[in-house]
């Protein structure tokens, strides 16, 4: 009896902390040093036009700020925190909008520091730019290694110098494209569930140099909610273009057959 009630009492417990209910999302935000008054957007993206378009405003109090909504698939968003003193106006912070407990940690000297985590997607997407980084790192290193050198042969018309540092580039971005494509798809044949790796199957059936039988395993691969995301949608729709006969396409004449 006293384990049946231990486990009830469990239930209880775990009943209580979770905050959010089916297809809703709540954002926790921490924003120390930024003061009382302070605007919070959340937005998206029209995926067609481009266009902004604000879902909510909040202000940070005693530096922290609450958003809490309905979500019906993963999506990215992006938190825009209003000017801080000598900031940009406005200054953005991607996430990925989906339903459960989001948390964002506002880095108000570096924006780009700033911490998203709490789900699933948003930490693998965290976790993916970390290890994108690292396979691009050789490509940021020689911009930043030679940037000086390129300045000062444009300014002294070295074309010398200008083409030996282009086809260093041009290399080097090459090398570090062909890593970063398999890395987008080594990923996506590894984490099914991850809300990513419909992202990059995505771009893989709009890229004609991709292997679309591999897109199609790894998209069938991918669990259901995730096919029925807008992104799963149309690369369903796309591979079923791939894989229809040519519009236009006729029959071999009947003298033709063997």
């Amino acid at each position: 009896m006293k384990k049946i009630i231990l486990l009830l009492s469990v239930a209880v417990v775990l009943f209580s902390c979770n905050k959010v209910g089916k297809d809703e999302f709540l954002i926790t935000g921490t924003a120390t040093g930024i003061e009382n008054g302070k605007t919070i957007i959340l937005e998206t993206q029209d995926p067609t036009t481009g266009a902004i378009t604000a879902l909510d405003t909040v202000k940070v109090e005693n530096g922290k700020f609450e958003i809490k909504g309905k979500v019906t698939e993963p999506s990215f968003h992006t938190i825009q925190l209003e000017s801080v003193a000598g900031k940009e106006p406005y200054t953005k912070i991607p996430f990925i909008l989906e339903n459960g407990e989001i948390t964002i940690a506002i880095d108000k000297d570096s924006i780009q520091k700033s911490k998203v985590s709490g789900t699933y997607s948003n930490d693998e997407y965290v976790k993916f730019n970390e290890e994108i980084k690292v396979v691009q790192k050789k490509l940021m290193d020689f911009q930043t290694q030679n940037m000086q050198a390129m300045n000062t042969a444009q300014q002294a018309k070295d074309t010398a110098v200008i083409n030996k540092l282009m086809k260093g580039y041009t290399e080097i971005q090459a090398e570090v494209g062909a890593a970063t494509k398999t890395k987008y798809t080594t990923y996506a044949e590894s984490h099914p569930k991850s809300y990513i790796s419909v992202l990059i199957v995505q771009g893989m059936v709009n890229d004609p140099s991709a292997d679309i039988k591999k897109t199609e395993t790894i998209f069938n691969s991918l669990e259901e909610p995730l096919k029925k995301t807008k992104a799963g949608i149309a690369v369903k729709a796309k591979l079923t273009e791939v894989n229809s006969p040519a519009v236009g396409a006729t029959a071999a004449p009947m003298g033709d057959a063997k």
